[in-house]
């Protein structure tokens, strides 16, 4: 991805194996700094490997990599000093509270007691959790859980933080709570790697896309771009009377092209570029079909890694090595 913007990561030929199972073959990053940038690919996709190397949880086997400008081999430390890691699983101790929790880190990381104290409280209330400041974290719900795990990574704000999986198993509610932590902390300087297998997420998130599949990055762009890759757009209409969808049908193959009967029995689709939706809808109004409701719309992102993959990016059928994601 070419950029004027500074490189928050630049990764070059990144390669990682597990005895026969290539995790990560050659991939190449680049993500500018300021910004939140998704890694987005299906379970066993090498995401889970690439993030680990590039927070120096373990070394490449081959390729290299530098975070805000240190190499992640030969300048761990300062990398480690410099960045954040929440991963899929929350790790905060269950039977402290989560003040406790947040206090301890703070001391840990060098606040005094007070300080830690006040950085405690200051999170708590930030991520709207101090209410259960004084639960037992085992108490906590899944969603206060990973909020509470996400404090914990900014006890000290990081310039770089990697989320891995952040949503995974939350409620929309709780999934939109985290979306909001994440764009409050890039709108105050964090750059964010996002690895993700919901395609909603990255949409919602990314300013910039790498798709990942079987260890390589298969596509990079911005969400529109990537989208734009796949082609027209769909031209989606639901009818007045689902009686006159077969007409409607007819009409729409004759000067769009083919035609999807959606599950809604008074709706149906068609792939169309603006030009073409145009005349399908006319088609339509000359031929007296009332309509409800039409739109043209861009490729999901769903539909663009199934268009890059064959895929979907849910599919469960990848390597299950543990370390594989």
């Amino acid at each position: 991805m070419t950029t004027s913007t500074p490189l928050a990561i630049e990764a070059s030929g990144l390669r990682k194996s597990y005895g026969t199972t290539r995790a990560v073959d050659g991939v190449d990053l680049a993500v500018p700094t300021g910004a939140v940038y998704g890694v987005l690919g299906p379970n066993g996709a090498g995401k889970t490997t690439t993030i680990r190397m590039l927070a120096t949880l373990i070394a490449p086997d081959a390729g290299s990599a530098r975070v805000l400008g240190h190499d992640i081999v030969s300048e761990a430390d300062t990398v480690r000093e410099l960045v954040s890691l929440t991963g899929q699983l929350a790790s905060v101790d269950e039977e402290l509270t989560g003040r406790e929790n947040l206090v301890l880190l703070g001391r840990l990381l060098g606040y005094s007691r007070p300080a830690a104290r006040s950085r405690a409280d200051e999170l708590l209330e930030a991520f709207d959790i101090a209410d259960a400041g004084g639960k037992l974290v085992k108490f906590f719900s899944g969603g206060m859980r990973r909020r509470l795990d996400i404090a914990a990574s900014i006890v000290v704000t990081p310039r770089l933080m990697f989320l891995d999986e952040p949503t995974t198993g939350l409620d929309p509610r709780s999934r939109n709570q985290v979306w909001e932590i994440a764009r409050a902390l890039v709108a105050e300087g964090t750059t964010i790697l996002l690895c993700t297998q919901y395609l909603e997420e990255a949409d919602q998130l990314a300013d910039g896309i790498a798709v990942i599949d079987r260890g390589r990055v298969i596509a990079e762009g911005t969400p529109g771009h990537l989208k734009a890759s796949v082609g027209a757009g769909a031209l989606r209409v639901r009818l007045v009377d689902g009686a006159h969808r077969a007409e409607a049908a007819r009409l729409l193959e004759r000067a769009v092209g083919p035609v999807t009967l959606d599950a809604e029995p008074a709706a149906l689709s068609a792939a169309a570029d603006a030009e073409r939706a145009a005349i399908g809808v006319a088609e339509l109004a000359r031929a007296g079909i009332p309509l409800a409701h039409f739109a043209l719309e861009q490729p999901s992102l769903d539909e663009v890694f199934l268009a890059l993959t064959g895929r979907a990016a849910e599919d469960e059928t990848s390597p299950t090595l543990q370390e594989l994601s």
